[in-house]
């Protein structure tokens, strides 16, 4: 279910072109379409959040999809961009339920391997990532970018039913151990919210804004044709999928901090040598590079922050980091429309990106000198030991 839940959130970035041919959009309102999408998976995390310390997680999930298999029929019938905006912010909220609840799950199946179960999950979801461009290739050459849509519906339909099934049949975890005061749970642990946020904030927008925009910047600075733009972002998100596992194992095994820290510092470096790279090979190179250590990022930050938070507090807090990490997501796309209206090429706009990753990595790491970061229930037993 979860690679539906993630096709949902990014399928509309090889689509952006498409949909800007046919409503005559600016890069501002197709930008605004793909941060719709990411301000509703932002939306409900809180709300959800509460929703965990009275209603089971597994149906929660229920509910997340069957919002995800009304949501699309409004895209693939939507007659003025408005009606695009909304059904992008549906898909959005179905994907901000699902993984509020299901990552506490998780960790509740799994308490003392949540850096491999995260990334595992996360692997499953990044197979969406990497197929979304693949996929809405295929469905253009038999069909228009409404058909897209309407094979999404389908197949959360049918994947919603399936899984509500299973659930109903086996011994799941209910999260009976949560503390009912949500917001007590967020006050307690606000150093742990706060620290996952500035850890890994930035580059999450900066991503954000980046792949939504990845095939329209390969098109027009690198004279890149369409298709094989769409290719190259399946290349970025391909790589991904190796790196949750590999990430989330990393995670188990080593220190959270430095381990952020270096992925801060590797995104940028690649993101620094897309805009340098010329022809398809150093493309295609830089496309792997960029997606190998960006997708480390999400299972590195969830299993630091899930780890960190004790039983009581993980599905409260947890939601409180991960609405606002997403809120902040969700700004990179609007962010780099506007400011590509405003005159930047894309070029200035990913090298302004890769320089801003590096001041912050420079900040973060005297933080962790000076100060430090909390270190996680693992660190902790450890230290004890």
């Amino acid at each position: 279910m979860v690679l539906l839940v993630n096709l949902a959130r990014v399928v509309f970035a090889p689509l952006l072109e498409p949909v800007r041919t046919e409503f005559g959009a600016s890069a501002t309102a197709v930008g605004l379409l793909a941060t719709l999408t990411w301000l509703g998976s932002a939306s409900p995390r809180l709300p959800t959040g509460y929703l965990l310390t009275r209603v089971p997680r597994h149906a929660v999930i229920g509910g997340a999809g069957a919002i995800l298999t009304v949501a699309p029929l409004l895209a693939a019938t939507a007659a003025s961009l408005p009606v695009l905006w909304a059904s992008a912010f549906l898909m959005g909220i179905s994907s901000g339920m699902y993984f509020i609840a299901a990552k506490p799950l998780l960790s509740d199946l799994f308490p003392g391997r949540i850096g491999s179960a995260v990334g595992v999950h996360g692997t499953a979801s990044q197979l969406a990532a990497a197929g979304a461009p693949l996929f809405v290739t295929g469905v253009l050459l038999v069909g228009g970018w409404r058909l897209v849509f309407a094979l999404v519906s389908v197949a959360a339909a049918a994947a919603t039913v399936a899984f509500v099934a299973i659930a109903s049949t086996s011994n799941v975890p209910n999260g009976e151990g949560e503390s009912r005061d949500f917001l007590g749970a967020a006050r307690r642990q606000w150093r742990v919210v706060l620290g996952g946020i500035a850890l890994a904030g930035f580059a999450g927008l900066a991503w954000n804004g980046v792949f939504n925009f990845y095939v329209s910047y390969l098109v027009a600075a690198k004279a890149v044709p369409e298709a094989t733009a769409r290719t190259l972002l399946a290349v970025v998100f391909a790589a991904g999928v190796p790196a949750f596992t590999v990430a989330g194992r990393l995670a188990d095994r080593v220190a959270y901090v430095p381990l952020l820290l270096s992925i801060g510092v590797g995104f940028a470096a690649c993101l620094l040598a897309l805009t340098a790279a010329t022809g398809i090979g150093q493309l295609a190179a830089a496309s792997v590079a960029l997606g190998l250590v960006i997708h480390g990022l999400f299972p590195a930050i969830d299993t630091y922050v899930l780890d960190s938070l004790p039983d009581a507090h993980r599905a409260s807090a947890y939601a409180v980091f991960s609405a606002t990490f997403i809120s902040l997501n969700a700004l990179g796309s609007v962010a780099v429309g506007a400011l590509l209206d405003a005159g930047l090429v894309y070029t200035a706009v990913f090298r302004l990106f890769g320089i801003g990753a590096l001041a912050l990595v420079a900040v973060l790491a005297a933080v962790q000198l000076t100060v430090g970061f909390p270190t996680g229930r693992r660190a902790r037993r450890s230290e004890a030991a």
